[in-house]
């Protein structure tokens, strides 16, 4: 965070968003989380991972685009929703109550009425890719949606994100190939236990203010035990990208690369301190580091 910025709850103040956007746009870039763009990345990697293993020779950078594009835009429709559904619960916790829905910024019916218009782009942008890509990607708003939902029914809800994070890993092979197979298949896996570490990581952050509302989460579930779990969430990780990568018959400069980005995810789960915040934050966020060693792998792995 840089001098000019503060926070306001869980909102950067100060930043781009108010120095150069207007007034009447600034809550919808906050509620799409424009100026918090990690969770862009998350959703973003999964697309390229996929496409670029998919891919004979240089990945296509156009597709890379529309996927960016995407990934910017549904991302943004997934803090959309969520934030609607969670409109009561924010209202009740100082760090989130200067939420744009929550504060009154945005009306309940105003973030539906974005979420439309969100939506529209998305399917704008799904619709350049090979219909079996379209199908594949309309198939992922059965997971959407339900997603806010989950962390009032299980203590699991990150299992949820990560099947729906990762869909990506379906749509980008599915994009170049026009079919699925094993590897996007185990590369999808893969990004489910990605996640289930990353967002228990997060969570760790919310403890106090998930008990006090009264919703669920892994960090609650696994406790003082999160970091044990981490080593097992990661191991798969990199198991299943290994088997990804073996089966789509990448060459050899995948797994050097591979190696660098698990030691990455065996940096995270040996140092993170999930009694402090700022460090849970910190080693989420650096699972953008991850995502690029894994698509530089990937890359190194297909290209001659």
């Amino acid at each position: 965070m840089n001098a000019t910025q503060s926070l306001q709850g869980d909102i950067p103040v100060g930043n781009w968003i108010d120095r150069w956007m207007p007034a009447v746009v600034r809550p919808y870039c906050r509620l799409m989380r424009l100026d918090r763009p990690i969770g862009t990345w998350l959703l973003l990697f999964p697309c390229w991972w996929s496409a670029a293993m998919a891919a004979n020779g240089w990945p296509d950078l156009w597709l890379f685009a529309l996927f960016g594009i995407g990934a910017l835009v549904m991302r943004g429709a997934g803090c959309t929703v969520n934030d609607w559904a969670d409109r009561d619960f924010d209202g009740k916790v100082a760090r989130t109550a200067s939420r744009p829905i929550p504060s009154g910024a945005v009306s309940p019916n105003q973030a539906l009425l974005f979420l439309g218009l969100e939506l529209l782009v998305g399917l704008a942008v799904l619709l350049q890719l090979r219909p079996f890509a379209v199908a594949v990607g309309v198939a992922s708003l059965a997971l959407v949606f339900p997603y806010p939902f989950m962390k009032r029914i299980t203590y699991w809800p990150q299992a949820w994100l990560g099947l729906t994070f990762n869909w990506g890993a379906l749509l980008g092979w599915a994009a170049v190939r026009g079919e699925l197979d094993w590897p996007p298949a185990l590369l999808y896996a893969a990004g489910l236990f990605w996640t289930l570490g990353y967002d228990t990581i997060y969570a760790h952050q919310d403890k106090e203010d998930d008990i006090l509302v009264g919703v669920k989460s892994t960090a609650l579930a696994l406790g003082d035990l999160t970091p044990r779990w981490l080593w097992l969430f990661y191991g798969l990780t990199l198991t299943l990208v290994a088997a990804a990568g073996w089966t789509a018959g990448l060459g050899w400069g995948f797994w050097p690369l591979l190696a660098a980005a698990g030691a990455h995810l065996a940096w995270q789960a040996a140092r993170v301190d999930i009694h402090d915040s700022a460090d849970c934050l910190a080693k989420f966020k650096s699972n953008r580091h991850f995502g690029w060693l894994l698509l530089a792998a990937i890359v190194a792995g297909r290209v001659p």
